[in-house]
C-alpha cells in the first residue's frame, strides 16, 4: 500500500481510505473492515449524517469484535450538515463530535473535517470548537471538505491549529480542478476556475486532497466504469489496466494517485474484492503518457 504524509502532520497514512458511507448496507461489516485492513487500508472515514449515525455505530461494533487495535488505524470523521442547513456554530461541531465518539465506541477521532461550506461561518467559532475538542484530547488533526481557498484563508483568521485535508470530488470524470489549471488563458469551457485553483493551492499548503465519489459522473448519476455512454472511455481503461495488470477500477484509482499531489482516494464499495483491486492498484504508477491518454479518452482536449 502506498503511503502519504498526512498534510503537515506527521502521520504516514494509506493512500487508499475506505470510505464508511455505504457501511450499513454491508452484509459482513467486520469483514469489510478486516479486509481492508489486511490490504494496508489503515485509514477509514466517517461522516455524523452517514446513515444517520448508523454507520458509525456500525463500524464501533466491527472494531470492537474485530482483533484490530484502535492504534493502528486512523479515524476521520465530519460534521457541519445538518437537515436544511450547514451548521459551524461551536455548539453543534462539539455536539457533533462527542456524538460521534459514543457511536463509534473511542475516546478519540484522528481527523475532523468540515463537511460542506456554511455561508453562516463565524471563525472565531469553529476555533473555539477546535481548541477545546483539542485540549480534550477527543480530535488530533482538523480539516475541511469542498472548500475553497478563500474559505480555507478566512477560516485560518481564527484557526490556529493546521488545516491537513480536504475532501474533493476527483476522478476521471470529474477534473475540474486539472482542467482550469491546462487551459490558462483560454476562454473555452474547461478554463473556468469553479473552485479558486484549490489544486495548486492545496499543493502550496501541503493539505492533503481526499478524492470522493472518484468512479462516479455528473452529480451521483452513476459510476462511468463500464458505463455504455463512454465507450471511447472504457475501451482505453481496459487497454491500458491490461497493460498494468490491474482493472479498470484499479487503473481509476492509480489515475488519481500518479497526481504529484499526493491525493488520497475515498474507496466507498463495501464489496471485498473491489477493496483489493483497489488497495494492490495504489502502488501502480502510470505513465505521463498513459495518464493524458485516459484523460483525453474522458473526452477533455488539450489546447
Amino acid at each position: 500500500m502506498k503511503k502519504i504524509q498526512f498534510g503537515t502532520s506527521d502521520l504516514n497514512a494509506a493512500s487508499v481510505i475506505l470510505g464508511c458511507m455505504r457501511m450499513n448496507n454491508a452484509e459482513d461489516p467486520q469483514r469489510v473492515l478486516e479486509t481492508a485492513f489486511d490490504q494496508g487500508i489503515d485509514f477509514y472515514d466517517h461522516a455524523d449524517i452517514y446513515g444517520g449515525g448508523e454507520c458509525e455505530t456500525i463500524f464501533g461494533k466491527a472494531l470492537r469484535d474485530s482483533s484490530i487495535s484502535r492504534d493502528d488505524i486512523i479515524l476521520q470523521t465530519k460534521c457541519g450538515i445538518r437537515k436544511g442547513m450547514f451548521d459551524f456554530s461551536k455548539e453543534h461541531i462539539v455536539t457533533s463530535v462527542e456524538e460521534s465518539l459514543k457511536r463509534l465506541g473511542v475516546d478519540y477521532v484522528d481527523a475532523l473535517l468540515l463537511h460542506r461550506p456554511d455561508t453562516l461561518v463565524e471563525p472565531e467559532e469553529v476555533a473555539a470548537a477546535f481548541d477545546q475538542l483539542e485540549q480534550q484530547g477527543k480530535v488530533k488533526y482538523f480539516g475541511v471538505s469542498n472548500q475553497k481557498p478563500m474559505q480555507i484563508e478566512l477560516l485560518k483568521t481564527a484557526v490556529k491549529q493546521p488545516l491537513v485535508a480536504n475532501q474533493l470530488q476527483f476522478g476521471i470524470k470529474h477534473t475540474e480542478m486539472v482542467d482550469q489549471g491546462i487551459h490558462v488563458n483560454m476562454t473555452d469551457t474547461g478554463s473556468f476556475d469553479h473552485d479558486g485553483s484549490v489544486l495548486d493551492y492545496s499543493r502550496l499548503k501541503k493539505m492533503t486532497i481526499q478524492a470522493w465519489s472518484p468512479y462516479q459522473y455528473g452529480f451521483f448519476e452513476g459510476v462511468f466504469l463500464g458505463n455504455e455512454k463512454f465507450p471511447e472511455l472504457n475501451k482505453k481503461m481496459e487497454e491500458v489496466a491490461e497493460k498494468y495488470n490491474t482493472t479498470p477500477t484499479g487503473l481509476a484509482t492509480a489515475w488519481i494517485l500518479r497526481h504529484p499531489a499526493n491525493m488520497q482516494v475515498i474507496a466507498g464499495t463495501m464489496n471485498l474484492g473491489r477493496i483489493e483491486e483497489i488497495a494492490k492498484a495504489s502502488e501502480i504508477v502510470l505513465s505521463r503518457e498513459d495518464w493524458y491518454a485516459i484523460y483525453l479518452a474522458a473526452g477533455n482536449i488539450l489546447p
